[in-house]
């Protein structure tokens, strides 16, 4: 008998392979479908959007690509596993996601490797850092076509949070990633991996005491409702990522292909100035939910991730990319 998530996930599966039944592979991929678990007035809903509008506009309409908002299509991780497949097309996920799938997407997310904002942008520009990650996981079953900014992850719990120690004996959930998980446990917090979806429910109900996301998972998902502080020590700067099926990839022409990476990165681009204004919105409708905007010994939390760093120096797959964030520029 399946359970739900495999019905879920046959369901979705035989929907979207159903739509290609009788097509030839040029057929296949005049209309891509785009899967992503983000509201429809979210930033990246908007970022996804405007990308699919410019690959339409650069293919001269030969090329479409139609977006599902709101996890229609499953959960991120069921989407990368259709993906993997040839079951959907595209997805956008997160580094954080992608790490179980291809590990030199590890390398974003050690926590504080990156200095500020402009030295995130300069790691994903950079054709040895970022570029070079997103096209190592053909043989995994994808390709990388561009990121996204998802703003610093922070901490938003049910107590206040100014330093690790307050963070002992508390179960924060996390994404399913190794990375995630390891942070966490050295910051003292008890990780407890969840869906995104079931998290509103989890925290109402005590079976997490907080998370750790940007801003807008308090506002537009409402988490604020439930977990009134938000502590700014932006441990992380976790870039989505926009990703393709390997077997789509390789039935696009060369034509497409390029069309559809010149279109990611203006999306990114695009993405970059609607991040910062949103960041500024979303913290102003925090704080009249009655969300505790708090500072942070951020200090003492680098301090205590110190050895994920040392663990990364040592790790042959992320070593060479930490190393170059890091001399980024310095």
């Amino acid at each position: 008998m399946l359970n739900i998530k495999q019905t879920k996930l046959h369901f979705a599966s035989a929907l979207l392979i159903g739509g290609l039944m009788g097509s030839s592979s040029v057929s296949f991929a005049e209309t891509l479908k785009l899967s992503h678990n983000g509201d429809t007035k979210s930033p990246v809903h908007k970022a996804l959007k405007f990308f699919a509008d410019e690959v339409e506009e650069k293919t001269n309409g030969d090329l479409k690509v139609r977006v599902y908002p709101n996890g229609q299509l499953g959960t991120q991780r069921e989407s990368l596993e259709l993906l993997q497949s040839g079951a959907l097309d595209m997805a956008k996920s997160n580094a954080s996601e992608l790490e179980s799938f291809d590990p030199a997407y590890g390398a974003f997310n050690i926590p504080y490797i990156f200095r500020d904002r402009e030295h995130f942008y300069r790691a994903l520009e950079s054709e040895d850092i970022g570029q070079k990650i997103l096209s190592s996981s053909e043989k995994y079953g994808f390709v990388g076509v561009a990121y996204f900014d998802a703003g610093s992850r922070n901490f938003y719990t049910t107590k206040p949070v100014r330093s690790p120690a307050d963070l002992k004996g508390m179960k924060i959930r996390v994404q399913p990633s190794p990375s995630a998980i390891k942070m966490m446990e050295l910051m003292g917090a008890s990780p407890t991996p969840l869906p995104f979806g079931e998290l509103y429910t989890a925290l109402q109900q005590r079976v997490v005491d907080g998370a750790e996301n940007n801003i807008g998972a308090v506002t537009t998902y409402r988490h604020g409702e439930v977990a009134k502080y938000y502590s700014q020590d932006e441990h992380a700067m976790i870039p989505d990522v926009l990703v393709i099926s390997s077997k789509t990839w390789e039935n696009l022409s060369d034509k497409n292909k390029d069309a559809v990476l010149t279109a990611g990165k203006d999306a990114t681009a695009f993405m970059k100035t609607l991040w910062a204004e949103y960041t500024e919105e979303e913290l102003n409708k925090a704080t009249k939910m009655g969300v505790e905007i708090l500072d942070v010994d951020k200090d003492a939390f680098i301090k205590a991730v110190e050895p994920m760093h040392k663990d990364a120096a040592n790790d042959p797959v992320i070593a060479s990319y930490v190393e170059a964030i890091k001399a980024l520029d310095k």
